[in-house]
This record gives structure tokens, sequence and C-alpha cells, in this order.
């Protein structure tokens, strides 16, 4: 028994070596080929964007320089011949689609009808597809509170939450008093624009008829919340500053982001309105829209608040989402946008390359297979080797790219790039469900928001964290990742040259402190 014992491991090992130099060893060198021809994309796409960002800058080319945005006045009230003083302002409709939103239901009512424009000039309407009829109630009486105060409120319901959000919205605009309408403002359940919101954005939408979108950025009223909330910042801060410019000032195209943003209602309809056909039913707008020819603009110094998910289980589910959907969409439409006789072949070759490809395709995907997966497979197999400028330079340079969206988290860079390999696990599984249109390619979970209720809920205390229950909060592939890169940096140090160590047990360290779930706001039961 034995002698049988240790002859089994010695077979191992010699098919072992039978199989890895014609098998293992070709095909992972083809792993690090694509992985530095996809780092490259990715490395000239982000110096791309950062020189434009500063040639816009330099050149002073902000919106209200290349568009005419001149205030919208009332008329004056001593002209007899005027009937209305404010016949000028557009009749603009605000819509709120949310779902059980218990917590910042007021909040975003509250700061749409205090928006600063003329009363009989503006509607304000909440989709509500709640399931709760507690929390429906609540919405409702708030709707009539608003109402009492002469404000132009409807509250409106459905009977099923066919298409979600998407099928939200486009109810929304069936019924009769939108036909008056014409412009339409959205705003999730957590946002709150500031009182001047249609005041900056409405006249770059009248005065330029060839404008269809007008997006603003989010600001983060909850980013110091815990660790979590300040790596979302950078990455989304990295996202307006940079990705969305860019897309404004060169194409005058970007993704709408569902939110913050004011949209013409005859170029909604001329691109076919709102589709559920994918999770991201803001970006299919947005690019129907952008093939009919019509142009968009960001506002980046008007600014949004909103509410980022503070639990790891919110924040995975809508980086699934964010994931699935664009890989899906451009599934669906690359043949669409490839054929478009309508935009020029620079615009089609920056929608499909750089919008799609690279930014939701690519990005995702390198960044997960390369440094979570081929890197310590070379650990194991050393006839494979990695240029020095493929795993430092080119990362170091596009991290540091990354990092200027958010000065302030500058000293967090490291604990983002962690994260950030962590969260590609996921969005890379998104990314491959979508493209390949199976598993959860259409599932919709909506983004859980705590607004003040932990505050409320401790009052003068500081929020201790409650005694954790193992099996809510393990995350199993997590904890196998951080197990496969703990081996790999210790085979590196035992028989390797020590090179990647550092970095395998950092971010195997990640990986297991997400996977017991010691990450974002523990929220008590």
């Amino acid at each position: 028994m034995a002698a049988a014992g240790a002859v089994l491991p010695e077979q191992i090992a010699a098919m072992w070596e039978q199989v890895k130099a014609p098998v293992v060893v070709p095909l992972l060198r083809l792993s690090v080929a694509a992985c530095l021809a996809m780092s490259v994309m990715l490395f000239v796409e982000k110096v791309y964007m950062s020189v434009v960002l500063v040639g816009v800058h330099l050149f002073g080319r902000r919106p209200d320089r290349r568009y005419r945005c001149d205030p919208i006045v009332a008329a004056d009230n001593d002209d007899p011949e005027l009937a209305d003083a404010n016949a000028a302002f557009p009749m603009v409709l605000i819509q709120i689609p949310m779902y059980n939103e218990r917590e910042v239901y007021k909040l975003s009512i509250g700061a749409a009808c205090g928006l600063s424009w003329p009363s009989d000039r503006v509607i304000v309407q909440v989709l509500d597809d709640s399931t709760d009829p507690v929390i429906k109630e609540m919405v409702q009486v708030e709707c009539k509170r608003w109402e009492s105060k002469g404000v132009r409120i409807k509250y409106e319901i459905r009977d099923n939450r066919v298409g979600y959000k998407a099928g939200a919205l486009r109810e929304g605009m069936k019924h009769g008093y939108v036909r008056d309408c014409d412009y339409v403002a959205i705003f999730d359940a957590d946002f709150q624009p500031d009182p001047d919101f249609l005041a900056r954005t409405i006249p770059f939408l009248v005065h330029n008829p060839d404008i269809a979108l007008v997006q603003a950025r989010w600001k983060f009223v909850n980013a110091n919340e815990c660790l979590m909330t300040r790596m979302q910042e950078m990455s989304l801060d990295y996202h307006f500053k940079v990705e969305q410019e860019v897309g404004s000032s060169t194409h005058a195209f970007f993704g709408f982001n569902g939110t913050a943003g004011v949209w013409r209602i005859s170029a909604m309809n001329e691109a076919g309105g709102w589709k559920d056909r994918t999770t991201v039913e803001d970006m299919d707008l947005a690019v129907r829209a952008g093939l009919k020819g019509w142009k968009f603009v960001y506002l980046g110094d008007l600014m949004v608040k909103s509410e980022l998910p503070s639990t790891f289980k919110a924040f995975r589910y809508q980086q699934h989402r964010w994931s699935c959907g664009p890989a899906n969409l451009f599934r669906k439409m690359l043949v669409e946008i490839a054929t478009n006789k309508k935009v020029t072949l620079w615009k089609k070759i920056y929608v499909i390359y750089n919008f799609f490809l690279v930014r939701k395709i690519i990005g995702h995907i390198v960044t997960f297979v390369f440094y979570c997966l081929v890197v310590p497979a070379t650990v194991l197999i050393p006839e494979v080797e990695i240029p020095r400028w493929g795993y430092v330079y080119l990362p170091s340079i596009v991290t540091i790219l990354n990092s200027i969206g958010t000065p302030r988290s500058l000293h967090l860079l490291i604990f983002w790039v962690l994260f950030e390999n962590v969260m590609s696990l996921h969005r890379t599984k998104a990314t491959l469900i979508g493209l390949l249109e199976t598993g959860r390619v259409n599932e919709w979970v909506v983004t859980e928001k705590l607004g003040d209720a932990m505050k409320l809920k401790l009052p003068g205390k500081a929020f201790r964290r409650p005694r954790m229950r193992i099996g809510d909060r393990v995350n199993a592939l997590e904890l196998g990742f951080s197990a496969y890169l703990s081996f790999c940096g210790c085979y590196d140090i035992a028989y390797g040259k020590g090179y990647y160590s550092l970095f395998l047990f950092l971010q195997s360290i990640t990986f297991f402190i997400i996977g017991v779930g010691y990450v974002g706001t523990i929220v008590p039961r």
C-alpha cells in the first residue's frame, strides 16, 4: 500500500510534464499575448482620453462656449400684448421612477417639487412600481401633500412591473397630459437636483434644436460612509470627469446615465422610445438617438446629489446589471451601428471600438483574466514570462490616469486597484453572460438605498458592526480565488523569483476580506 501511495504522485507528475510542454505552455503564452494586446488597447484608450481632456481645458471647449444657452426669462408683465408671462418657458415633465423606496422617496419628490420653474409649466410624475402596500400609501400621501401646495404632481401606478424601469417610463409617457410637454427630466428615487437644475439645462435644448440630451454629473452624499463607497466614488468620478466629458466634446455622444438628465421628447420618440430588451435601457435609448444624428451635451459643473450603494450585495447586483447590459446591447446593435447611414464613419468607429469594445468589454475582461488568472499561472509555469512593460509600466500608467478623477483619494489608489481586481471577477462574468445572452442576462435587481436609515437607528452613536451570520456573508467564489492566489504567492517565494509574491498576497487578502463579507456597510436585521 505504501509503495502504491508513493507511485501515484510520481505518475501524476509524469503526466503533468507530458501535458505541460505541448499543451499548457503554448496556451498560457497565447493567453499572455492576448492579455498584452488588450492591455495596449486599454492603455491607448486611457492616454487618448487624457489628451482630449487636456485639450478641452486648454482650449476652453466648454458646453457654454460651443452651444447657445441664454437663460430663459419671463416676458414683461406690463406688456398688454403678452397674455402669458411664462410663455417663453417650455413645458417640462419630471419623471421619478421608484420601487419600494421607503428611505429616500421624500428626498427625490421634495427636490423635484422644489425646482425653480413656473408652476404652470412643469408636471412632476411619480411612477411607483412598489409592491409593498405600506410604502405605496406613504408615497401617495407625500404626493398629495405637495399637490395641496399647488404643485402639479401625478401619482401613477401599474398593475405589473413588465419592463421594470423602462416599462414604467414608457407607460408614463402614454398619459394624455404628457402630450403638452416638450422635454422630460428623469431622476431616480435617491437623486436630489438643486433648484436651478432646469434653468441650467433646458436653455441648451431650447436654443439648439439638434441637441437631444443634456446630462448632469452625479455628486455622492455618502462617499465617506465606508471604504467601499470611496472606491466607487473613484471609479464613477473618472467615468463622469473623463469618459463623459470626452464623448461630449469629441462626438457629442455618450451613454445616458439613466438619471439626472433632460431629454427632448421628440428625439426620444424618433429613436423609438424606451425599450426593455436589456438591463441598460438608458444606454439603449442613447445609442439609438445617437444613430439618428442627435447630439448630446454633458455639463460637468452641474452636479446632482445621489447615493452610492453601501452594502456589498447591492453593489454587486448593480455592477452585474451595468456590465451585463452594455455587452448584451453591443451584441444586439453591432450590425445596426455598422450599417448606419446617418452618422459619420468616425462616429461609428468611436461607438463600436471606444465606447463599447474597449470600455465596456475589454476593460473588464483583461483586468480579471490578466491579473487574477494569467499572472498567477506564470508563477506556476516559469517557462512563460511576461515582459516588464506588460505587468509594471502599462498598469502603472493606466492606474495613475484613472486617479485623476478623484485627487482627494490618491492615497487610496492601491486599495482601489485591489478592490477593482476583485470586482472584475463579477464584471467579467456578467459581460460574458451579456455577450452570450445566457443565464441572468435580463436579471434586474433594484439597487438598495439606505438614505438616513442607519443614522436614525443609532442616533448619537457610532455604528457598531453586528455579529456576522456566516451563512449570509460568505462569498465562496472570492474565497476560492483567495486560496488560489495565496498558493501562487507561496509557490513564487519557495520556487520562483519572488517578483509577484507581494501583489499575489495583497490580492489574496482582498479576495478573502470580501469573501467573508467584511466589506461595505453591514445592515442589522
